[in-house]
C-alpha cells in the first residue's frame, strides 16, 4: 500500500471520527438541555409509536396538580394513527434537531415528533353549543381554511377566507370539505411561532377513519376519544402534546421529566 493511499485512509478515518464525535456532542446537548415541557404545564397528551416508520401508535393522558408534582394517568392507552410515513422531528418547544431522525417537511406524509402546545379546539358545532369548553374554539364554517401555501404570509394559520384582508394563498385545506374527520379537532402548535416555510403546516388532533387509515401528518383517533379530549383540555393548564417513538421516549423520559406511559 503506497503512502498516498495510507494518507487517504487515515484522513477518511479522521473525518468519520470527527462526525461521530459531533453527533455524540449534539445528542448530549439535547439530553442535557432544559426540559421542553413548561413548568406550568399540568396536562399532557403522550403519543408513542414503535418506530419512526410506523403509523400506528398509542395515546395516554396525564395531569398533575402542581408544577413540581408527579404526573398522574387520566386514562389507559388508546389507539391512534399518525402520518402514513410515520414521524419526523418537528418544530415546537424542544430542540430543533436530533441525530438519526428525519426532519418534518411540508407534504412528506409524516407527523411531527417532539413537544408541542395545544392551542385551540375546532369543530362543526356552532360556537354557542361549545361554551362549556375550557379552550379557545373555532367554528368550522365553509369559509375556514388552513393555509399550506409556503409563499403565503398566512402559512400554517387557520383563517376565515371571507374575513381576510387579502387572499394571497393558492393552496389550503378547506376545513368543512374534509368532512367527518374534521368534525372535531385540536390545533397542534407545530411550526407555529414565526412559521418556517416548508417545515410543515396544518397539524391537528382529529377524528380518524379507522386503525388502518393513517393521516398525511396529523394524529387521529376514534370520535368518542376526541370528544373526551376536547372537553378535558384546559387552556389554563397549558396542555401539551408529546409525540415520540418508543426509543426516543425511553431516552428522553428522565431528562424531560416525562411520565411513565405503561
Amino acid at each position: 500500500m503506497n503512502m498516498l493511499m495510507k494518507s487517504n485512509i487515515s484522513s477518511l478515518r479522521t473525518v468519520r471520527l470527527f462526525f461521530c464525535l459531533m453527533m455524540l456532542l449534539l445528542f448530549s446537548a439535547i439530553l442535557n438541555a432544559a426540559p421542553p415541557v413548561p413548568k406550568n404545564c399540568r396536562q399532557m397528551i403522550l403519543v408513542i409509536t414503535p418506530s419512526p416508520d410506523d403509523f400506528q401508535g398509542k395515546l395516554y393522558r396525564f395531569q398533575r396538580s402542581a408544577n413540581d408534582s408527579d404526573w398522574q394517568p387520566v386514562s389507559g392507552e388508546n389507539p391512534v394513527v399518525v402520518g402514513k410515513k410515520g414521524l419526523g422531528w418537528g418544530i415546537g418547544l424542544h430542540s430543533q434537531s436530533i441525530p438519526k431522525m428525519p426532519v418534518k417537511r411540508e407534504g412528506d406524509g409524516k407527523s411531527p415528533a417532539g413537544v408541542f402546545k395545544l392551542s385551540a379546539v375546532f369543530g362543526f358545532a356552532p360556537s354557542e353549543k361549545m361554551r362549556d369548553l375550557k379552550m379557545p374554539y373555532l367554528h368550522v364554517s365553509k369559509a375556514l381554511e388552513c393555509v399550506d401555501d409556503v409563499r403565503s404570509r398566512f402559512y400554517n394559520r387557520m383563517i376565515y377566507r371571507d374575513k381576510a384582508d387579502s387572499v394571497d394563498w393558492h393552496s389550503s385545506e378547506k376545513m368543512r370539505k374534509i368532512g367527518a374527520k374534521y368534525e372535531l379537532g385540536v390545533f397542534v402548535d407545530h411550526n407555529a411561532a414565526m412559521a418556517k416555510p416548508g417545515a410543515g403546516s396544518c397539524i391537528f388532533l382529529h377524528i380518524w377513519g379507522g386503525v388502518d387509515d393513517p393521516t398525511i401528518g396529523c394524529t387521529a383517533m376514534p370520535r368518542e376519544k376526541m370528544q373526551t379530549i376536547v372537553r378535558w383540555l384546559d387552556a389554563d393548564k397549558q396542555p401539551v402534546l408529546v409525540q415520540l417513538t418508543n426509543a426516543l421516549y425511553q431516552q428522553f423520559k428522565t431528562p424531560w421529566h416525562l411520565p411513565e406511559s405503561m
